[in-house]
Parts: C-alpha cells; structure tokens; sequence
C-alpha cells in the first residue's frame, strides 16, 4: 500500500489531493489566483481531516514540477520538500503538461494530445503526447502562429487544451486541430502518474530539485 499526497500549483488552481495506490482517496482545489501562497496548507489539513489519514501514514509526496506559474511553481515545491524533510519520505516530481493531459477524457481515436499551459503574449509551455501519454514531443516553450504543428495536423488530428490553448485557437485553424475547453492541471489526475514512479522508485533528490521552469523568470512591473 502507498499512500501519496499530490500538490498541484502550476496554474491559477491550486490543489491537493490524496491517493491510495493511484486511486483517488479526496481532493481539494481553489480556483482563485495567487491562492497557493495562502491556502496550499489550509487545503492539506482539509485532505487530512476529512479522510482520517494522519501525516505519518503518508508514503511519498508528489508535487507538479513545471512549467508553469514561477511563483506557483515555487510554493508548491517547497511546502512538498518541507513535508518531505519533516517526515523524511521521498519526492516525486511530476511534469505539470503531463499532469494537464492526465486530466481530461480520452477519445482513443488516435488523435494526438497538446496540453498548453499560458506563457504570456502568444507563447506556450506545450509538449505532445499519445493518449497513452507516450512523448511525442518534449515539453518547451513554443511561439504560436498560423504556421504551428501543421506538418502533424496534415496526417492527424491534435487535441489542444489547457489555459494556453484559448489564444492559440484565434491562430490554428487547421480542421484536425481540436480545442477542449476548461481543463487544466489537477492534483487529483497526478494518482497514477505519481503511483508509476513510487513503484519504480524514480523520486527526485529533495535537496537538489527545482521546478522545470523552460524560461528565465521576469519580473512584473507596476504601472504608475
């Protein structure tokens, strides 16, 4: 039996969940921005208090590494390596595309899955996966225009999804191009992503880990 606590705070939701042995046990999100500074640990108490699971009982806690939000990202990791260090369990760090592809429901038509996460302007973190989340592309920052993924939309379809994925449909029209409103990453789709890795033991040093953030972090600037 494994028990894993899922931290997810790539996006505007922020959210934590638990599961047994991938199989979800509870889950909690806030759909308020900036929400993970304040409310990530009110929403683990929650976890805890309402499914009668103590923190000891915890096996092993995941976090969703990037890309994504750099002071999400940031939040996150640290409280999941603080709850790391105090129990001493391992880390299990996920990538926050593959986490958003694990969120919605499969079609299992040989279409091709594109999470987009929003990286300002017309950029996106997006990576392409199979829909048994093989890689078919690696996760990186991506300019889009008119000109995009059309060598592949040639020969198949593509699901397009994930708060990055709105801005990108004024530019993609291609008809194999296919965009799944309101997804987004969610700790309570990280069960068997995270179940996968405990189980080979492919945990991240606590110590040396930092979020895949694919770009260098600019400060915002207030208007006067």
């Amino acid at each position: 039996m494994a028990i894993v606590l899922s931290l997810e705070t790539s996006t505007t939701v922020t959210s934590a969940a638990l599961h047994e042995n991938g199989k979800l046990l509870v889950g909690r999100e806030l759909h308020l921005k900036q929400a993970a500074a304040s409310q990530l640990t009110i929403l683990i108490d929650q976890l805890f208090t309402s499914s009668g699971i103590g923190r000891t009982q915890l096996d092993a806690v995941a976090v969703s590494g990037g890309p994504g939000s750099y002071t999400g990202l940031r939040i996150g990791t640290a409280t999941a390596k603080g709850i790391c260090y105090s129990l001493d369990r391992p880390l299990i760090a996920l990538d926050s595309l593959h986490v958003l592809a694990s969120s919605i429901p499969l079609q299992h038509d040989g279409r091709l899955l594109c999470p987009m996460i929003d990286a300002r302007r017309m950029e996106v973190y997006c990576c392409l996966l199979s829909e048994s989340l093989d890689i078919i592309e690696e996760s990186h920052p991506k300019v889009i225009d008119e000109n995009s993924f059309v060598d592949r939309l040639r020969t198949q379809h593509i699901s397009f999804f994930g708060n990055g994925s709105a801005k990108s449909q004024t530019v993609i029209r291609h008809p194999q191009a296919i965009f799944v409103d309101d997804a987004y990453p969610n700790a309570e789709a990280m069960g068997t992503l995270a179940f996968r890795k405990f189980e080979s033991g492919q945990f991240a040093d606590v110590r040396a880990f930092e979020p895949a953030y694919l770009k260098e972090f600019v400060a915002k600037t207030k208007k006067t």
